[in-house]
Formats: C-alpha cells, structure tokens, sequence
C-alpha cells in the first residue's frame, strides 16, 4: 500500500461530502493514516461516532484541526470565514488547507486574510453529490469518474497542491485545475443555475390553485421528477452558494431568459426550424455527455 498523502486529516463538517471522503479514506487507508472529524451539531457528532466512520470525533473545532498536516472544509461556504476565525490560531505550520466548496472566488475572499504564516491554502470543489445530506448520506463510491476541480492560488506551494490532487485521485476523481474567476463562470451554467431553475419550478408549482398542483403532484412525469429531485437540495448549503456566487449567476441567468424568450417567441410564432435546432442542440449535449462518462 502507498503511504497515506495525510497523516492526521481533519473533516470540519462531515455531511455528504465529508462522510464520503471518510468513507473512501477509512475503505483504501492510504488517504490519511488518522481521520479526525467535527462539527457544530451535537447530534451529528453523535450519529458519526455510531456510524464508526472516522477514527476520532472531536466536539471542539480547535482541539480537532490541532497537529493535523490536512484540514478540509466541508461546511456551507457562508461559514467559511467564521470557521477560519476559529482555527486559524490552532493550524500548524505545514498544514495543507483544502475545501470543497462549489464557489472558489468567495473562498479565496474569505479564507486568505486568516490564513497563517505556514499554512497552504489549496481549494478544490469535487463535482459530485446527492441531494441527500448529513452523515449517513455519504458513500465511499461518490467520487468515482466525477471531476474534481482544483483551483490553486498563485503563488501556492506545489507539494500541497500535489497533495490535494493526490488525495482526490485516491478518492476516485479526475482531477482539473482552473482559476477561481473561471470556475466559478463554469459552475454557474453548469450547476447553479439548473438548481436555481429547479427550485422556481417548484415554487411555481407549489404556487397552483390546490386542485390544479394536486394533480401535478399524481401526474407528475420523469422531466418534472428530476426537477424535483434537484430542488430537494440542502438549504443551508445552496443559500450560500447563490449568495456567493451572486454575479457569475446572475449573469448565467441573464444569458439563460434572453435564451428561453426567443425560445418562446419561436413557439408563440410558430418557427419550427428554430425550435428543433434548440432541441437537436440539447440532444447532442447529452450524446456526448454519455460519451464523457458524466451521464
């Protein structure tokens, strides 16, 4: 077996994400030698010691990042900052700081300032998830052929960025690297706004007469199924994702309504050829999605 990238790695946060990483770490072993996990809920804490998924379960955050050489964060990004204001006094020197979040510039924004001398701040966000969260969500398999798109700073020592790779690709992941601003445009369109969509259509559904959303909800078909399915997202965590990735979404979403107007215009207008080269353009994204293993 390899020698583990980490040897005391610690989870701050340990939903989805940061149980599968324990999952995968606790499964392959050479991720870290010792995995530590916290958060602020009691009864979270509780529920990972029974599940028996990390080696120590830590109530105190600055007690739990102590003498570890690997910190991810795995909380909503909004509490970025918070979080780093109550470690940043107990990181060690060497230590490599990750994330997974899925903005990379308020990352950048929030967490540099409070980074300490020594400390090599490394952010990444792996494109995978449920919409399930907490614990019991997470599984060693949910990385498997998904990317995970490193985004190093300049200036970022290269032994901790090869670290953090290192580590993904132990976790199963293709790995990518892009600036924080490009990520961050990427993710709107492919991520962010289909959430942002989802949740509308839902509460446009929600909003229907009583007998009309009942039947809706009995009728429903896969097309609206999936919708819902991404609508059933973590609050918490897409708040902040919207909140922190405010003009790069905003900017999808203006792109986005000039392309569903002229979409509608086509219908209301009766223009058949602009509505199957709309169609036939959807089809072959998902072609080759299927081709790139991401369907």
């Amino acid at each position: 077996m390899a020698e583990p990238v980490f040897e005391r790695l610690c989870l701050v946060g340990i939903g989805l994400i940061g149980s599968s990483i324990a999952r995968v770490a606790k499964k392959r072993g050479d991720i870290a030698r010792t995995i530590v996990a916290t958060t602020r809920r009691r009864e979270t804490l509780a529920r990972v010691r029974e599940l028996g998924i990390v080696d120590v379960v830590e109530d105190d955050i600055g007690r739990a990042v102590e003498g570890c050489d690997g910190v991810i964060l795995c909380v909503p990004v909004g509490a970025y900052a918070a979080v780093m204001a109550e470690i940043a006094p107990h990181l060690a020197p060497g230590c490599v700081l990750s994330d997974v979040g899925s903005t990379k510039g308020s990352v950048v924004r929030d967490l540099s300032p409070l980074v300490p001398p020594g400390v090599h701040l490394v952010p990444a966000h792996p494109m995978a998830g449920t919409e399930h969260s907490g614990p019991d969500a997470g599984f060693a398999e949910l990385f498997d052929g998904r990317y995970c798109i490193v985004t190093p700073l300049p200036g970022s020592d290269p032994a901790a960025v090869e670290k953090v790779r290192e580590m993904w690709r132990r976790c199963g992941s293709m790995i990518e690297t892009l600036d924080p601003a490009t990520h961050d445009r990427v993710v709107a369109i492919v991520s962010h706004l289909p959430h942002l969509i989802a949740f509308t259509i839902c509460g446009t559904a929600d909003d229907l007469a009583e007998e009309t959303k009942e039947a809706v909800l009995k009728f429903a078909a896969s097309g609206f199924r999936d919708f819902t399915r991404i609508a059933a997202s973590d609050v918490d965590m897409w708040r902040d994702v919207f909140l922190n990735n405010r003009e790069a979404l905003l900017e999808m979403l203006a792109r986005f309504s000039e392309d569903a107007h002229a979409l509608g215009r086509a219908v209301r207008y009766g223009q058949a050829e602009f509505i199957e080269d709309r169609i036939r353009r959807g089809r072959k994204i998902r072609r080759e999605l299927i081709e790139r293993k991401q369907a």
